[in-house]
């Protein structure tokens, strides 16, 4: 054991193509950084801003051992949806093998005890942050493809493991964690969009449908050379009158805790933000799973009036 996992962190890769992902998956490397590990957690409570761990629930939901069909380094990113009572989330696979991210996908009944389905999604370019959503009917997702510098619209047409390519909504620049959301009968787009990934502006978009033509917002950037509110952070929450962006903290590194701003103003001339008083509202807990860094959050209010959020988190060694 000892002799494969030094062959794997070499790169012999004719060795790991012979191996099982299943196999691979269970061995205790990832990546060759393993700082670098993210998992999937479950995080419950009574306000979107004030989530924790459910008790007696088991976190994380879903790791790299639970990948069966490639060989993992992390899985991240993740989104669910829930349609005729059941739970699907999608999420980033790295996949180590191809060294770029892929779309994965989990079922659940109740939200909180996951079964990985498959991958359901891979192009010859990195993916990641698959939004989901649904729009008459139809189910959509916006995965993060900035290696094809562009956002790219796909369609699902059988859901939730077959999907079609739209189109492109942006081309022609690096767009990160493309975030969007329908707010006064029109459709809006958060993306970061530093070039040298100093992961500190952020840009909005507006469009009257869906596959655009889509147009940059007058007051856009909204953010300048602020990796502390830049970078988005998972699902736009729309509740009536009241716009909740999530934004991951990317000072003093990459992903370090997650806050949340009230658009206070959205027209197609206006825009204005608060912080709110409860940031941030994930934070590492400095142990286990999450303890170095948490990036992302997807609420969901649920019938009762309480809410649940699939999270992740990047492990403390």
């Amino acid at each position: 054991m000892k002799k494969l996992k030094s062959l794997i962190q070499k790169g012999v890769t004719p060795i790991i193509k012979k191996l099982p992902p299943k196999f691979l998956n269970n061995l205790a490397i990832g990546l060759p950084d393993k700082s670098a590990q993210w998992s999937i957690g479950i995080y419950t409570g009574k306000f979107f801003f004030d989530l924790s761990p459910p008790t007696g629930g088991k976190n994380p939901v879903l790791t790299r051992q639970d990948v069966s069909d490639v060989w993992a380094g992390f899985v991240a990113d993740p989104f669910m949806i829930q349609v005729k009572q059941i739970w699907y989330m999608f999420f980033e696979v790295f996949n180590n093998q191809t060294c770029k991210g892929e779309i994965g996908l989990a079922i659940s009944n109740d939200a909180k005890h996951w079964q990985y389905q498959q991958i359901i999604l891979a192009e010859p370019f990195h993916l990641s942050y698959p939004y989901v959503f649904e729009w008459m009917n139809e189910y959509y997702m916006i995965p993060e493809s900035y290696q094809a510098n562009s956002v790219r619209l796909y369609k699902a047409s059988k859901f939730p493991t077959q999907w079609n390519f739209l189109g492109s909504l942006l081309a022609g620049s690096v767009f990160l964690d493309a975030s969007i959301f329908r707010h006064a009968d029109k459709w809006w787009l958060f993306a970061e969009t530093n070039p040298e990934h100093k992961w500190d502006t952020l840009r909005l978009y507006y469009a009257e449908e869906l596959l655009g033509p889509w147009s940059e917002h007058p007051q856009s950037p909204i953010v300048i050379g602020n990796a502390h509110i830049a970078r988005p952070a998972g699902r736009v929450l729309v509740m009536g009158d009241k716009i909740i962006r999530f934004t991951q903290d990317c000072n003093p590194e990459y992903g370090t805790q997650v806050r949340a701003f009230e658009i206070d103003d959205l027209t197609l001339t206006s825009y204005s933000e608060r912080e709110i008083q409860s940031n941030p509202i994930l934070a590492p807990t400095k142990m286990g799973w999450n303890g170095s860094g948490m990036h992302h959050i997807d609420p969901h209010r649920l019938e009762d009036g309480q809410w649940i959020a699939c999270v992740d988190g990047r492990v403390k060694y």
